[in-house]
Protein backbone atom coordinates (compact mmCIF):
# COMPACT_ATOMS: atom_id res chain seq x y z
CA UNK A 1 0.00 0.00 0.00
CA UNK A 2 1.68 2.90 -1.49
CA UNK A 3 -0.76 5.82 -1.13
CA UNK A 4 -3.75 6.77 1.09
CA UNK A 5 -6.71 8.88 0.53
CA UNK A 6 -7.67 10.81 3.68
CA UNK A 7 -10.61 13.08 4.05
CA UNK A 8 -9.88 16.29 6.10
CA UNK A 9 -11.14 19.78 6.82
CA UNK A 10 -9.59 23.06 7.31
CA UNK A 11 -12.49 24.49 10.41
CA UNK A 12 -10.25 22.34 13.44
CA UNK A 13 -7.63 20.12 14.65
CA UNK A 14 -8.17 17.18 12.06
CA UNK A 15 -6.04 19.86 9.43
CA UNK A 16 -3.07 19.55 11.55
CA UNK A 17 -3.26 16.14 12.49
CA UNK A 18 -3.55 14.84 8.69
CA UNK A 19 -0.68 17.24 7.94
CA UNK A 20 1.54 15.57 11.21
CA UNK A 21 0.34 12.18 10.33
CA UNK A 22 0.73 12.53 6.16
CA UNK A 23 4.63 13.74 7.18
CA UNK A 24 5.70 10.79 8.86
CA UNK A 25 4.22 8.65 6.67
CA UNK A 26 6.39 9.84 3.35
CA UNK A 27 8.94 8.24 5.91
CA UNK A 28 7.03 5.17 6.30
CA UNK A 29 6.81 5.07 2.41
CA UNK A 30 3.36 5.76 2.25
CA UNK A 31 1.98 8.97 -0.10
CA UNK A 32 -1.16 11.05 0.84
CA UNK A 33 -3.90 12.21 -1.15
CA UNK A 34 -5.69 14.93 1.30
CA UNK A 35 -9.47 15.03 -0.03
CA UNK A 36 -10.82 18.03 1.30
CA UNK A 37 -14.58 18.66 2.16
CA UNK A 38 -16.18 21.72 3.92
CA UNK A 39 -15.00 25.27 3.37
CA UNK A 40 -11.40 25.36 2.05
CA UNK A 41 -8.39 26.25 3.64
CA UNK A 42 -6.43 29.57 3.52
CA UNK A 43 -3.80 29.54 0.71
CA UNK A 44 -0.55 29.28 2.94
CA UNK A 45 -2.27 26.44 4.55
CA UNK A 46 -3.45 25.14 1.20
CA UNK A 47 0.53 25.33 -0.13
CA UNK A 48 1.47 23.22 3.16
CA UNK A 49 -0.40 20.23 2.27
CA UNK A 50 0.72 20.64 -1.21
CA UNK A 51 4.06 20.15 0.07
CA UNK A 52 2.96 16.95 1.82
CA UNK A 53 0.82 15.19 -0.90
CA UNK A 54 -1.97 15.59 -3.37
CA UNK A 55 -4.30 17.89 -2.36
CA UNK A 56 -7.98 17.66 -4.25
CA UNK A 57 -10.97 19.54 -2.59
CA UNK A 58 -14.40 18.36 -3.27
CA UNK A 59 -18.11 20.05 -3.42
CA UNK A 60 -19.47 18.33 0.01
CA UNK A 61 -20.04 19.60 3.80
CA UNK A 62 -19.09 18.28 6.73
CA UNK A 63 -21.88 16.52 9.07
CA UNK A 64 -21.87 18.83 11.43
CA UNK A 65 -22.60 21.84 8.44
CA UNK A 66 -26.23 20.54 7.40
CA UNK A 67 -29.37 19.74 9.13
CA UNK A 68 -30.29 15.78 7.23
CA UNK A 69 -28.53 12.94 6.49
CA UNK A 70 -29.51 13.32 2.83
CA UNK A 71 -27.38 15.97 2.17
CA UNK A 72 -24.62 13.41 2.94
CA UNK A 73 -25.85 10.96 0.68
CA UNK A 74 -23.79 11.57 -2.00
CA UNK A 75 -20.44 11.53 -0.06
CA UNK A 76 -19.17 7.87 -0.05
CA UNK A 77 -19.67 7.63 -3.42
CA UNK A 78 -17.76 10.94 -3.87
CA UNK A 79 -14.92 9.34 -1.72
CA UNK A 80 -14.23 5.99 -3.53
CA UNK A 81 -14.67 7.47 -6.94
CA UNK A 82 -11.85 10.12 -5.81
CA UNK A 83 -9.68 7.12 -4.31
CA UNK A 84 -9.81 5.08 -7.22
CA UNK A 85 -9.21 8.30 -9.50
CA UNK A 86 -5.52 8.61 -7.60
CA UNK A 87 -5.06 4.97 -7.20
CA UNK A 88 -5.19 4.59 -3.32
CA UNK A 89 -4.76 1.52 -1.83
CA UNK A 90 -6.68 2.41 1.07
CA UNK A 91 -9.04 5.35 2.94
CA UNK A 92 -8.74 6.62 6.31
CA UNK A 93 -11.86 8.92 7.31
CA UNK A 94 -11.48 11.46 9.13
CA UNK A 95 -15.03 11.54 10.33
CA UNK A 96 -16.35 8.06 10.24
CA UNK A 97 -20.09 9.10 9.32
CA UNK A 98 -18.18 9.64 5.92
CA UNK A 99 -17.98 5.78 5.32
CA UNK A 100 -21.84 4.75 6.08
CA UNK A 101 -22.87 3.30 3.08
CA UNK A 102 -18.94 3.42 1.47
CA UNK A 103 -18.75 0.81 -1.46
CA UNK A 104 -17.19 -2.82 -0.52
CA UNK A 105 -13.55 -2.65 -2.07
CA UNK A 106 -10.53 -0.58 -0.73
CA UNK A 107 -10.27 -0.88 3.30
CA UNK A 108 -11.08 1.86 5.21
CA UNK A 109 -10.14 3.17 8.17
CA UNK A 110 -12.27 5.38 10.68
CA UNK A 111 -10.50 7.71 12.28
CA UNK A 112 -12.87 8.61 15.39
CA UNK A 113 -11.54 12.71 16.45
CA UNK A 114 -14.96 13.29 17.92
CA UNK A 115 -18.29 13.43 16.92
CA UNK A 116 -21.72 15.07 18.23
CA UNK A 117 -22.85 11.91 20.47
CA UNK A 118 -19.55 11.60 22.70
CA UNK A 119 -19.37 15.47 22.77
CA UNK A 120 -23.18 15.61 24.17
CA UNK A 121 -22.58 12.92 26.69
CA UNK A 122 -18.87 14.65 28.28
CA UNK A 123 -20.78 18.20 28.00
CA UNK A 124 -23.85 18.59 28.51
CA UNK A 125 -24.37 15.07 30.31
CA UNK A 126 -26.88 13.09 28.42
CA UNK A 127 -27.99 11.87 24.88
CA UNK A 128 -28.07 13.91 21.63
CA UNK A 129 -31.04 15.72 21.54
CA UNK A 130 -34.01 13.85 18.83
CA UNK A 131 -33.60 16.48 16.22
CA UNK A 132 -29.92 15.27 16.11
CA UNK A 133 -30.20 11.92 16.42
CA UNK A 134 -29.22 10.81 12.46
CA UNK A 135 -25.64 12.44 13.16
CA UNK A 136 -25.58 9.51 15.55
CA UNK A 137 -26.91 6.84 13.34
CA UNK A 138 -24.94 7.93 10.46
CA UNK A 139 -21.80 7.93 12.71
CA UNK A 140 -23.25 4.59 13.78
CA UNK A 141 -23.30 2.92 10.17
CA UNK A 142 -19.64 4.46 9.23
CA UNK A 143 -17.98 3.01 12.09
CA UNK A 144 -19.76 -0.67 11.75
CA UNK A 145 -18.50 -0.11 7.61
CA UNK A 146 -15.24 0.43 8.42
CA UNK A 147 -13.07 -2.19 8.51
CA UNK A 148 -10.70 -0.62 11.00
CA UNK A 149 -11.46 1.88 13.75
CA UNK A 150 -9.11 4.01 15.63
CA UNK A 151 -8.97 7.25 18.10
CA UNK A 152 -5.98 9.24 19.63
CA UNK A 153 -6.79 8.05 23.37
CA UNK A 154 -7.36 5.05 25.18
CA UNK A 155 -10.69 7.74 27.00
CA UNK A 156 -11.91 8.61 23.57
CA UNK A 157 -11.87 5.00 22.52
CA UNK A 158 -13.85 4.22 25.68
CA UNK A 159 -16.35 7.09 24.94
CA UNK A 160 -17.00 6.02 21.48
CA UNK A 161 -17.35 2.22 22.58
CA UNK A 162 -19.78 3.73 25.26
CA UNK A 163 -21.73 5.55 22.65
CA UNK A 164 -21.40 3.28 19.66
CA UNK A 165 -21.79 -0.56 21.06
CA UNK A 166 -21.49 -1.82 17.46
CA UNK A 167 -18.02 -0.01 16.70
CA UNK A 168 -15.98 -2.91 17.36
CA UNK A 169 -12.50 -2.91 18.44
CA UNK A 170 -11.35 0.13 18.57
CA UNK A 171 -7.46 0.67 17.80
CA UNK A 172 -5.29 4.19 19.93
CA UNK A 173 -3.06 5.65 17.91
CA UNK A 174 -1.99 8.83 19.58
CA UNK A 175 -1.89 12.12 17.96
CA UNK A 176 1.63 13.81 17.24
CA UNK A 177 2.92 17.19 18.02
CA UNK A 178 5.04 18.68 15.26
CA UNK A 179 7.21 21.20 17.37
CA UNK A 180 10.70 21.98 18.09
CA UNK A 181 11.43 21.07 21.75
CA UNK A 182 12.29 24.00 23.58
CA UNK A 183 12.54 25.57 27.12
CA UNK A 184 10.39 28.35 27.00
CA UNK A 185 9.52 31.77 28.79
CA UNK A 186 8.29 32.37 32.00
CA UNK A 187 6.57 36.05 30.42
CA UNK A 188 3.59 36.79 33.35
CA UNK A 189 0.60 35.82 31.80
CA UNK A 190 -1.49 32.57 31.24
CA UNK A 191 -2.33 31.17 27.80
CA UNK A 192 -5.22 29.05 26.51
CA UNK A 193 -5.98 27.88 22.89
CA UNK A 194 -9.04 26.78 21.20
CA UNK A 195 -12.08 26.96 19.20
CA UNK A 196 -13.99 28.95 22.20
CA UNK A 197 -17.63 29.41 20.68
CA UNK A 198 -17.20 25.71 21.09
CA UNK A 199 -18.96 24.76 24.58
CA UNK A 200 -16.63 22.14 25.36
CA UNK A 201 -13.58 24.16 25.70
CA UNK A 202 -15.33 25.37 28.51
CA UNK A 203 -14.13 29.14 28.24
CA UNK A 204 -16.51 30.35 30.61
CA UNK A 205 -15.17 28.52 33.50
CA UNK A 206 -11.82 30.31 32.13
CA UNK A 207 -13.11 33.85 31.67
CA UNK A 208 -14.71 33.53 35.20
CA UNK A 209 -11.15 32.43 37.07
CA UNK A 210 -9.39 34.98 35.20
CA UNK A 211 -10.91 38.02 37.29
CA UNK A 212 -9.27 36.64 40.47
CA UNK A 213 -5.65 35.50 38.46
CA UNK A 214 -2.42 37.01 39.37
CA UNK A 215 -1.33 37.14 35.82
CA UNK A 216 -3.71 38.02 32.88
CA UNK A 217 -5.39 35.35 30.48
CA UNK A 218 -4.54 35.54 26.78
CA UNK A 219 -6.99 32.73 24.99
CA UNK A 220 -5.80 32.27 21.39
CA UNK A 221 -8.16 30.73 18.98
CA UNK A 222 -11.66 31.63 17.11
CA UNK A 223 -14.76 32.93 19.21
CA UNK A 224 -17.27 32.80 16.16
CA UNK A 225 -17.86 29.46 14.57
CA UNK A 226 -18.80 29.62 10.63
CA UNK A 227 -22.37 28.57 12.02
CA UNK A 228 -22.19 31.34 13.66
CA UNK A 229 -21.79 30.47 17.58
CA UNK A 230 -19.56 33.08 19.94
CA UNK A 231 -18.31 33.32 23.02
CA UNK A 232 -17.13 36.46 24.20
CA UNK A 233 -14.83 36.81 27.36
CA UNK A 234 -15.50 39.70 29.59
CA UNK A 235 -12.29 39.82 32.19
CA UNK A 236 -9.82 37.30 30.04
CA UNK A 237 -8.20 39.17 26.90
CA UNK A 238 -9.12 37.32 23.78
CA UNK A 239 -6.40 37.22 21.33
CA UNK A 240 -8.63 35.76 17.91
CA UNK A 241 -7.46 33.47 15.75
CA UNK A 242 -3.87 33.47 15.09
CA UNK A 243 -1.58 31.78 12.71
CA UNK A 244 -0.11 28.69 14.31
CA UNK A 245 3.18 29.73 14.13
CA UNK A 246 1.84 32.93 16.20
CA UNK A 247 -0.40 31.07 18.96
CA UNK A 248 2.28 29.02 19.38
CA UNK A 249 5.10 31.78 20.07
CA UNK A 250 2.04 33.11 22.62
CA UNK A 251 2.23 29.85 23.80
CA UNK A 252 5.58 29.34 24.38
CA UNK A 253 6.44 32.85 26.24
CA UNK A 254 3.81 32.39 28.63
CA UNK A 255 4.60 31.48 32.40
CA UNK A 256 1.61 28.86 32.34
CA UNK A 257 -0.57 27.25 30.23
CA UNK A 258 -4.84 26.56 30.63
CA UNK A 259 -6.45 24.10 29.64
CA UNK A 260 -10.16 24.24 30.59
CA UNK A 261 -12.01 21.32 28.28
CA UNK A 262 -14.99 19.42 29.25
CA UNK A 263 -14.50 17.28 26.08
CA UNK A 264 -11.01 16.78 24.81
CA UNK A 265 -10.48 13.32 22.39
CA UNK A 266 -6.88 14.42 22.85
CA UNK A 267 -6.07 17.75 22.76
CA UNK A 268 -3.08 19.22 20.41
CA UNK A 269 -2.83 22.46 22.12
CA UNK A 270 -1.70 20.94 25.29
CA UNK A 271 0.64 18.48 23.90
CA UNK A 272 2.09 21.34 22.08
CA UNK A 273 2.13 23.61 25.20
CA UNK A 274 4.15 20.69 26.87
CA UNK A 275 6.68 20.32 23.65
CA UNK A 276 7.76 23.41 25.03
CA UNK A 277 8.11 23.44 28.66
CA UNK A 278 4.68 25.25 30.03
CA UNK A 279 3.60 24.31 33.31
CA UNK A 280 0.20 22.52 32.64
CA UNK A 281 -3.14 23.59 34.27
CA UNK A 282 -5.95 20.86 33.44
CA UNK A 283 -9.38 20.43 33.65
CA UNK A 284 -9.43 17.07 35.62
CA UNK A 285 -11.15 15.18 32.18
CA UNK A 286 -10.54 11.49 31.32
CA UNK A 287 -8.63 12.21 28.63
CA UNK A 288 -6.14 14.78 30.70
CA UNK A 289 -5.49 12.27 32.96
CA UNK A 290 -5.01 9.74 31.04
CA UNK A 291 -1.96 11.80 29.09
CA UNK A 292 -0.73 13.92 31.89
CA UNK A 293 -1.41 12.49 34.82
CA UNK A 294 2.06 13.04 36.79
CA UNK A 295 3.00 15.98 34.24
CA UNK A 296 0.32 18.37 35.12
CA UNK A 297 -1.81 20.23 37.80
CA UNK A 298 -5.17 19.50 37.87
CA UNK A 299 -8.67 21.18 38.61
CA UNK A 300 -12.69 20.05 38.52
CA UNK A 301 -13.60 20.98 35.10
CA UNK A 302 -16.58 23.18 36.33
CA UNK A 303 -14.99 25.10 38.84
CA UNK A 304 -13.57 28.46 38.36
CA UNK A 305 -12.45 29.75 41.99
CA UNK A 306 -10.42 25.52 41.74
CA UNK A 307 -8.75 26.39 38.25
CA UNK A 308 -7.75 30.12 39.87
CA UNK A 309 -6.64 28.60 42.69
CA UNK A 310 -3.92 26.19 41.33
CA UNK A 311 -3.00 28.96 38.48
CA UNK A 312 -1.78 31.09 41.37
CA UNK A 313 -0.42 28.36 42.89
CA UNK A 314 2.06 28.30 39.98
CA UNK A 315 2.37 31.95 39.78
CA UNK A 316 3.54 32.40 43.10
CA UNK A 317 6.32 29.31 43.10
CA UNK A 318 8.48 29.76 40.25
CA UNK A 319 10.33 26.36 41.32
CA UNK A 320 7.33 24.51 41.28
CA UNK A 321 6.52 26.55 37.33
CA UNK A 322 10.09 24.66 35.87
CA UNK A 323 9.48 21.10 37.63
CA UNK A 324 6.35 20.76 35.72
CA UNK A 325 7.24 22.44 32.83
CA UNK A 326 10.36 19.39 32.57
CA UNK A 327 7.81 16.97 33.49
CA UNK A 328 5.26 18.20 30.94
CA UNK A 329 7.73 18.09 28.41
CA UNK A 330 8.96 14.66 28.90
CA UNK A 331 5.90 13.32 28.58
CA UNK A 332 5.68 15.31 25.57
CA UNK A 333 7.90 13.01 24.07
CA UNK A 334 5.71 10.06 23.33
CA UNK A 335 3.78 11.98 20.91
CA UNK A 336 5.91 12.02 17.76
CA UNK A 337 5.02 12.24 14.29
CA UNK A 338 6.97 9.09 14.07
CA UNK A 339 5.53 6.72 16.82
CA UNK A 340 2.12 8.03 14.88
CA UNK A 341 3.15 7.09 11.85
CA UNK A 342 4.63 3.57 12.44
CA UNK A 343 0.87 2.46 14.27
CA UNK A 344 -0.80 3.78 11.59
CA UNK A 345 1.24 1.76 9.25
CA UNK A 346 0.81 -1.50 11.22
CA UNK A 347 -3.12 -0.78 11.23
CA UNK A 348 -3.19 -0.58 7.56
CA UNK A 349 -0.64 -3.43 7.27
CA UNK A 350 -2.88 -5.30 9.51
CA UNK A 351 -5.92 -4.60 6.82
CA UNK A 352 -4.14 -5.58 4.00
CA UNK A 353 -3.15 -9.41 6.04
CA UNK A 354 -6.63 -9.60 7.35
CA UNK A 355 -5.21 -9.71 10.73
CA UNK A 356 -7.17 -8.74 13.53
CA UNK A 357 -7.38 -5.32 14.96
CA UNK A 358 -6.14 -5.16 18.61
CA UNK A 359 -7.86 -2.31 20.29
CA UNK A 360 -10.82 -1.15 22.63
CA UNK A 361 -13.35 -3.87 22.70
Amino acid sequence: MRRLLMTVDATGGVWRYAMDLARGLQAEGIETVFLGLGPEPAAHERRKAQALGILDWAPAPLDWMVSDESDLSHLPALIAERAARHGAGAIQVNVPSQAAGMPEGLPVVAFHHSCVATWFRAVRGHALPDAWSWQARLTRRGLERADAVAAPSRSHAEAVAACYPGAGRIAVVPNAVKVTETAGGDAPYVAASGRWWDDGKNGATLDAAAGRMIWPVVMTGPTRSPTSQSFTPARAVAAGPLPHDAALALTREAGIFVAPSLYEPFGLAVAEAARVSRPLVLADIPTFRELWDGAALFFPANDPDALCDAANRLIEDPVVRRRLGHAAQMRARRFTTAAQARAMRRLLDGLASNQPIAGIP
